[in-house]
């Protein structure tokens, strides 16, 4: 089939739909079709379209469905469309929603925030991440957490910092952010943090290869924010075998599951720094967030994503 796979992320992005998009396409090419990714639907010829994003990708979904009425559709849910755009531009959002043949989403909750006529037609397919190449080696001098994402409101992106501020004076904690500045303020703060706050350090927009070096010296990758629809990040640190601590949103919850031993409450740094000081001084409790990660690691592997969309693809086609 001719697949028009449009995603509002433009090609040289390194955010997480372009990556999804990528992903994606690279499954659907493997099974034999071809794939044509896009950021706007510009009438070309398709048997099939998949369309992360509810409201971004609202005008190309509609284009679509005007040239084909009949046309397969899948649309891939973004946490935005779930956590704000289904409240401030329900209309649009749920329009897109309807007229799909299928909704993909990427954890467990989803189906509690969408009307109930929606939800038969959802499929949880969860994101995937390679394994490490090499063995883990943590630092020995520090005990390292890393915090991967870029920074915009979001992600919260300083609640790690700010919990290393109440970290006591005999801790080797140290928060290696990675990420993109979304605008110069951020960065500015990130500046200002560093200077104020010896145990942070930002790193800004590293490549892939970067982000998975970190994995294999960190003690543990901090998720900090506020909204997701499913991180990629999560099942990345997974796969490599990193622990994670988690805010207690429906995004982590949906993924880690309810009974995850890792998780602090939203926003509250004074929290956060007490899980990181178990983390740091108690071994069993690490051990036993490295025990859940393991556990979860089989339903983050590419084989498993890519039979999902293989199966949401033939339940419409």
């Amino acid at each position: 089939m001719k697949i028009s796979l449009i995603t509002p992320a433009k090609k040289h992005s390194k955010n997480g739909n372009r990556t999804s998009a990528l992903r994606w396409a690279r499954f659907l090419r493997d099974a034999g079709h071809r794939v044509r990714i896009d950021v706007d639907y510009a009438d070309q010829p398709a048997d099939l379209m998949i369309a992360i994003h509810a409201w971004r990708s609202s005008t190309s979904i509609l284009r679509y469905r005007e040239r084909y009425p009949e046309g397969p559709l899948v649309v891939a849910l973004g946490g935005t469309d779930v956590n704000t755009f289904l409240k401030t531009e329900p209309e649009t959002t749920l329009k897109s929603m309807e007229m799909a043949d299928a909704l993909v989403c990427l954890h467990d909750l989803i189906a509690e925030e969408l009307p109930v006529r929606l939800r038969e037609k959802l499929h949880v397919v969860r994101q995937s991440a390679l394994p490490l190449s090499a063995p883990r080696r943590p630092s020995a001098r520090h005990f390292d957490v890393c915090v991967i994402g870029h920074l915009r409101d979001e992600k919260d992106p300083f609640r790690a910092a700010l919990a290393a501020r109440h970290m006591r004076a005999s801790s080797r904690l140290r928060v290696i952010h990675l990420g993109k500045a979304h605008a110069p303020a951020w960065a500015d703060e990130a500046r200002a943090e560093m200077a104020a706050n010896p145990r942070y350090h930002w790193k800004g927009e590293v490549p892939g290869w970067r982000v998975r070096r970190e994995f294999g010296k960190t003690h543990l990758m901090v998720i900090s924010s506020n909204q997701e629809g499913g991180a990629n990040v999560v099942s990345e640190a997974v796969s490599a075998g990193v622990p994670v601590v988690a805010s207690d949103i429906p995004g982590n919850v949906g993924l880690l599951g309810a009974d995850y031993p890792g998780y602090y409450p939203v926003r509250d740094e004074r929290a956060l720094a007490r899980v990181l000081e178990r983390a740091e001084t108690e071994p069993g409790f690490l051990k036993s967030l490295d025990r859940h990660c393991r556990s979860l690691k089989p339903g983050f592997t590419p084989a498993r994503e890519a039979a999902g969309w293989m199966n949401v693809v033939s339940r419409i086609t």
